[in-house]
């Protein structure tokens, strides 16, 4: 399995979907064999499709189609007309699901794919599979909301760059990227060159994020996965597996809000449990 940051092996295919309303267009990186059973992966705020490069890698390995997101104005995505709400973000993983005439998929998310995910989950659950969401939650209240203002205004005047290291030294503690120099250069980049009107429209959904009320009314198999170490999102994500008719809770031992970078092998592990479950109680594959 190659390092995070390293380019994929296998064939990677770039498809970019145009939103409707000129609301921008996303771009989706595709691998695997198009005919195999499809997942989505959905990234964070300031983060990139790439930050899913080795999940991707190791689950094309594994026989699946591997169509990963960049959100808008994230990675090669365009946006326009910030701010956004939870709802476009929704809309544009079912318009990319449209445009490229997939039914019904599995769909993994991390952060704010995580919290779109719940979107995804309540008002179009005929197009999942299964869910499995990372490191998010499902409701933003003040505490939360307001310090998402700060970091717009400091983006509107200095651009993402600004944000850029606070945001990895939050994500992943110092040591971390102390003893994983590449791999913090990499997501430094990605963040920084994060464009304002993504960074902001998607911040403002954030500040927006309002699915909790409605948790319980999600009936699809679904695994909640977090970090043992990332703030207060451990007793959230519990607190929602409670709620959730058919939900597993996954706890990454060591790891912050990025599992999947901090710690691949138990995050692998963790989605190999979530999709023999998935195999075990429903038979799909």
């Amino acid at each position: 399995m190659s390092d995070y940051g390293n380019p994929i092996v296998e064939p990677d295919t770039v498809t970019n979907v145009t939103l409707a309303n000129d609301a921008g267009q996303i771009c989706v990186h595709r691998s695997g064999d198009a005919a195999a059973p499809a997942i989505v992966m959905a990234h964070s705020i300031l983060s990139s499709s790439a930050m899913w490069a080795v999940q991707a890698e190791w689950l094309v390995a594994r026989g699946w189609q591997v169509l990963r997101l960049d959100a808008r104005g994230h990675g090669a995505s365009l946006a326009r007309r910030p701010p956004n709400t939870m709802s476009d973000l929704v809309s544009d993983t079912v318009a990319v699901l449209d445009a490229l005439g997939l039914e019904k998929v599995h769909y993994i998310g991390l952060s704010l794919g995580g919290m779109s995910g719940f979107g995804l989950a309540l008002h179009h659950a005929e197009r999942l599979h299964s869910l499995c969401l990372c490191d998010a939650r499902a409701d933003a209240p003040p505490d939360v909301a307001a310090p998402w203002n700060d970091r717009i205004e400091i983006v509107e005047h200095e651009g993402c760059e600004a944000l850029a290291d606070s945001t990895l030294e939050r994500w992943f503690g110092r040591e971390f990227l102390e003893r994983s120099p590449v791999v913090a250069a990499s997501l430094r980049e990605i963040a920084a060159s994060t464009s304002t009107a993504g960074f902001i429209g998607c911040a403002r959904a954030i500040q927006g994020l309002d699915y909790l009320h409605d948790v319980d009314r999600i009936e699809i198999e679904t695994t909640l996965i977090v970090g043992e170490n990332d703030g207060v999102l451990p007793a959230e994500m519990a607190k929602l597996a409670s709620r959730m008719p058919r939900a597993t809770l996954e706890v990454i031992a060591g790891a912050r809000h990025l599992p999947n970078i901090d710690q691949p092998g138990a995050f692998n592990r963790a989605l190999l449990g979530h999709f023999e479950r998935i195999h075990a109680k429903d038979n799909v594959r």
